[in-house]
């Protein structure tokens, strides 16, 4: 059986990696802050049916993404270390996948 060891390139550059999925996904999380802030505003002002849902679609599309990146880093994560701390199940794995859908 080969071992597999991680340099410590491998391990910066996973770290790298991890920041930079992090900084994606507060990107989305505040994009969809913001549009949901917008969708309140919207409703508070009377706004149009059309308006409130467009923007509702914007907030639900937002969230989902976020939600798929979490999952795919989650993923990455238990193939590269499937050891480690926070690693999961493949059954769990799917289950979260599943919630998204």
């Amino acid at each position: 059986m080969t071992e597999i060891t991680a340099t410590a390139a491998d391990v910066a550059a996973a770290d790298v990696a991890g920041e930079q999925n992090q900084k994606k996904i507060l990107n989305r999380l505040r994009r969809a802050q913001g549009q949901l802030a917008a969708v309140i505003t919207a409703v508070e002002a009377g706004g149009s049916c059309k308006d409130v849902v467009t923007q509702l679609a914007a907030v639900s599309s937002a969230l989902d993404k976020a939600g798929f990146v979490i999952v795919s880093t989650a993923m990455r994560e238990c193939l590269d270390n499937p050891q480690g701390e926070n690693s999961l199940t493949v059954e769990e794995l799917e289950k979260l996948f599943l919630t998204l859908a």
